[in-house]
């Protein structure tokens, strides 16, 4: 609330959600409306307050970590809300060497610069190229026949899914999955998509779109597992569609 002379009235006071690259440090111990808050955002690249409408400026992306120890007092991540999220990245404990270089450049006097690499409109050119990126129809279909191998639900789901898993990644995740592949393979600097690029992506794209079971939770297998289980009983090309079609 602003006083305007003398008169008082309401002023949009815009937040941190309105950054561009937004960096939800330890995002589970937000509260359930914050997180809830999140899912227009992150989903439309908008933001509804008091019934108006406001866009986000492009490129706009979140990044997030979430504290996987101290659980007291953190609200787990609602599976719409993990949905939104392309990458689930398990960032293990850093090595001696790793460990040595971050204590040498947090602790002493030396001051990083990050140097800058692109800006918001060639970040926003990319993203256009990798659409471009082609995938033939095989690999399209290999891609269609994992995910629903995938969903225990499925006619054709793979008997890993039906053991270990609950639900499976669903629409968003098999967009995700090729989108990424596509960046794969323009990041190996080719114009076209191949097995190994999908196979390179499956475990950050889909890991965390995995619901799984009772019986895998009770046993401690790890969504990464399930995953693997399931890409050794999903063949590849022609194969695949005979075997499953």
């Amino acid at each position: 609330v602003v006083e305007d002379g003398g008169r008082k009235r309401f002023e949009l006071q815009r937040g941190p959600i309105f950054g561009q690259i937004v960096l939800a440090d330890e995002v589970n111990r937000a509260t359930p409306k914050t997180q809830s808050a999140l899912l227009e955002a992150m989903g439309e690249g908008s933001v509804t307050i008091a019934g108006e409408h406001h866009a986000l400026e492009q490129p706009f992306f979140v990044l997030a970590t979430e504290n996987p120890i101290e659980m007291e007092g953190t609200y787990p991540l609602p599976e719409a809300q993990l949905d939104r999220f392309l990458f689930k990245v398990i960032v293990p404990s850093p090595d001696e060497d790793t460990l040595v270089s971050i204590l040498d450049r947090t602790t002493g006097m030396q001051q990083n610069e990050v140097p800058k690499v692109m800006d918001g409109s060639a970040i926003l050119e990319a993203r256009a190229l990798v659409r471009q990126v082609r995938c033939a129809a095989p690999i399209m279909r290999y891609v269609a026949r994992f995910i629903g191998a995938s969903d225990p639900a499925d006619a054709k789901a793979s008997a890993s899914a039906k053991k270990w898993l609950r639900y499976g990644p669903g629409v968003r995740g098999a967009q995700g999955l090729l989108l990424s592949a596509k960046v794969a393979a323009l990041s190996a600097g080719r114009a076209h998509v191949s097995y190994e690029d999908i196979t390179r992506v499956i475990h950050p794209t889909l890991r965390h779109r995995l619901i799984p079971s009772f019986e895998a939770e009770a046993e401690g297998v790890q969504p990464d597992s399930i995953l693997d289980a399931i890409l050794a009983e999903v063949p590849e090309g022609s194969e695949g569609v005979r075997a499953l079609g």
